[in-house]
């Protein structure tokens, strides 16, 4: 069997649903090719903020130092399952090359630059195709127990200043003032008053929902298997028992991309940066902005039906078990922080990967060697917050249109792709 559409999107994850209603919105024909149901995977169990307080790139200096500390600490904020895997040595070798100020400031300048730039293009989609995903704007707060750890966090201030991201420090009272969520153990906080939080679930879902009502057409339960090549075009895709071709293909794979993009000569630099979440009921007394336990890196996110706990960075390849030490690892870091840190009922507890590359930018630009191929993968944490601008970046490169920002440092052309 043989489908043919105008532009073919692989991956109906956050970024592949929003390049769709862009691409969508520009009078272009979409079908979305999906391995499971679309926004099911990663895009629903994340934390839901919206961040430009996260220019900050993970690699940084005392980066190395600390991930040694943690070798041996199963519950670790960020961990590194111990196997022999030469892809991932790689690329931690290229990213504690990167763990110094010259390349930290270089990386948060593009990071920043982006990022307020998706933080506008998210509110801007929210209200103008009226998706109801509890979206609201009322920043986060990082919170330190540890007044010489709060110190020692004086570096982010000065780096979210250089590329006008707005930050405010707040000291213990203030930070219980402004959220009473907070118990007694809070020495500090830092406010960032341009950040913002949806229900990721719902956002996914409206997505989907708006790449219907515009004509699209998103195809569940169809993983990609083998691509063909015409010349220096993707002739087709096999998904599903089918063959699909497409005018245009976008390739937004998210975690799979490597193995994927190996198949048509694509060297994609990511990793799978695997994250926990666990889902409560609302308990009474949840917090109205969402916070980061910063010595304990939980992310913390309320809406008015639920809340939930999550975070941490596992390198463990794609193993799909639910490790009970990382999760239980969430609740003693919420414990430490709030005056209520668990719902009434737990609801879910889940995992996801998230595409990581070692500089700490998404990939988004058209492939060297396939002229109607244009990727957006390796979001890293961040796919929710650049789903907008990425759509948008997108539907610009399949039209030949001048995007708004300028996308060259995350072309895959600095990966020789």
């Amino acid at each position: 069997m043989r489908d043919d559409n105008d532009v073919l999107v692989l991956g109906g994850g956050v970024v592949g649903l929003a390049c769709a209603v862009h691409l969508l919105r520009a009078g272009r024909g979409v079908t979305v090719l999906e391995r499971g149901r679309a926004g099911g995977a990663t895009s629903r169990g994340n934390c839901g903020t919206i961040t430009p307080s996260h220019a900050a790139p993970l690699a940084m200096p005392g980066m190395v130092a600390k991930a040694l500390k943690y070798l041996g600490q199963p519950d670790a904020p960020f961990r590194i399952a111990p196997r022999f895997d030469p892809a991932l040595f790689g690329w931690l070798l290229r990213f504690a090359g990167r763990c110094n100020w010259t390349t930290f400031d270089a990386t948060t300048r593009v990071k920043g630059r982006f990022l307020l730039h998706a933080r506008r293009s998210l509110a801007a989609l929210v209200r103008d195709q009226a998706l109801q995903c509890g979206f609201e704007e009322l920043g986060t707060l990082y919170c330190w127990r540890d007044a010489r750890a709060f110190e020692q966090s004086a570096w982010l201030p000065r780096a979210l200043a250089a590329v006008g991201i707005e930050i405010r420090a707040l000291d213990g009272a203030a930070a219980r003032a402004m959220e009473p969520a907070l118990n007694d153990s809070i020495v500090a906080a830092y406010h960032n008053p341009g950040d913002a939080h949806l229900r990721p679930d719902r956002y996914v879902a409206e997505l989907a929902r708006r790449v219907r009502e515009l004509g699209g057409a998103i195809v569940e339960d169809t993983a990609v298997e083998h691509f063909f090549g015409d010349g220096d075009r993707i002739a087709g895709v096999a998904a599903g028992g089918r063959r699909w071709t497409g005018r245009d293909v976008v390739f937004a794979l998210g975690a799979w991309s490597p193995a994927l993009g190996a198949r048509i000569g694509l060297d994609l630099p990511i990793q799978p940066g695997k994250g926990y979440s666990i889902t409560y009921e609302r308990p009474a007394l949840a917090p109205r902005i969402p916070l980061v336990c910063k010595e304990r890196s939980v992310c913390v996110t309320a809406w008015d039906d639920g809340f939930r706990l999550g975070s941490t960075m596992e390198f463990a390849g794609y193993d799909e078990s639910l490790n009970r030490v990382r999760l239980d690892a969430l609740v003693r870091g919420a414990r430490e922080y709030l005056r209520e840190p668990e719902g009434p009922r737990r609801v879910e507890e889940w995992y996801g990967w998230r595409p990581m590359t070692w500089d700490d930018l998404p990939i988004v630009g058209r492939a060297r060697n396939w002229r109607n191929l244009v990727l957006a993968t390796g979001h890293g944490m961040l796919g929710v917050t650049m789903s907008a601008v990425t759509g948008e970046l997108v539907r610009d490169l399949v039209l030949g249109a001048r995007p708004d920002f300028d996308p060259a440092p995350l072309s895959p052309a600095r990966f020789g792709t």
